[in-house]
């Protein structure tokens, strides 16, 4: 199964009943641009899916900045949009994933499958000529159980504790992973022994997914074990996650990431 699909296939299933489809832009130095402009035009039937409302928790000191939701909150979210077990999800963004891959990532953690990100975004479906619209949509609610798969997922006290086959895998550009420029996290640099893999290197620049050999090149350098992903604060992390899925390869993640791990830096002097 692939982690993405084109503009194409999902025109075809647009009037589906059981195809959704998610807008997830989102700018993360203005937290409503997305939705401001999922107003001014998306995919039609598309609902919006907002970053800090609906695919994080309310902030704690240590949560990091965008901690996982609940199941509770998770289940109730999908079910007021209209999700079912069997519902087919497709998700968008105009950020190279960015944003479309952390809900990909939450509906996969939570137990739904059937999700996929659209290849190219927004631009890809506005290149072909589609339509777009303004019109919120509304449906019946939907019966969606989540049920999180725990083993995908790894804390900081797990990572603490260095199991020997540990391999984290930074997803931060290169340098905000070296330390030299840090814009948003309080001090710089990354979890002792991470390898870099920056993830804008998974798309080209127009926002399709490289081909496989090209995702496999990434991880060239990269030691096989137990792969825990983390970036910032758990969102762009989901990029990597998505290559290492098209690769067949077992992966897990560090949802607080360097946020929260630098949070306990902080308090601990």
């Amino acid at each position: 199964m692939r982690a993405v699909i084109d503009v194409e296939t999902l025109r075809n299933y647009l009037s589906d009943p059981d195809w959704f489809v998610f807008d997830a832009r989102f700018s993360l130095q203005k937290p409503d641009a997305g939705q401001e402009a999922y107003q001014s035009g998306h995919i039609p039937s598309a609902q919006y899916a907002h970053l800090d409302r609906d695919l994080s928790q309310p902030l704690s000191p240590h949560s990091g900045r965008h901690p996982l939701p609940t199941a509770a909150q998770f289940q109730t979210t999908m079910r007021k949009w209209g999700v079912n077990a069997a519902s087919n999800l497709v998700v968008y963004d105009s950020s190279r994933f960015a944003f479309a891959a952390r809900f990909w990532w939450l509906c996969r953690y939570f137990g739904h499958d059937r999700v996929w990100v659209l290849d190219g975004g927004l631009d890809a479906w506005m290149q072909q000529g589609n339509p777009l619209d303004t019109d919120v949509p509304e449906f019946a609610e939907g019966n969606f159980v989540a049920q999180p798969r725990d083993l995908q997922v790894m804390n900081r006290e797990a990572i603490l504790s260095r199991p020997e086959d540990l391999v984290l895998i930074d997803a931060r550009e290169a340098p905000r992973y070296q330390g030299i420029h840090e814009p948003i996290d309080p001090i710089a640099g990354h979890i002792e022994g991470a390898f870099n893999v920056p993830w804008q290197h998974v798309t080209d620049e127009r926002g399709f997914l490289k081909p496989r050999e090209v995702l496999a090149s990434l991880f060239k350098e990269v030691p096989e074990g137990n792969r825990v992903v983390y970036c910032g604060s758990g969102v762009t992390a989901c990029v990597v996650q998505l290559a290492l899925f098209e690769l067949d390869q077992p992966m897990r993640m560090y949802p607080g990431s360097w946020s929260q791990w630098c949070s306990y830096m902080l308090e601990n002097g």
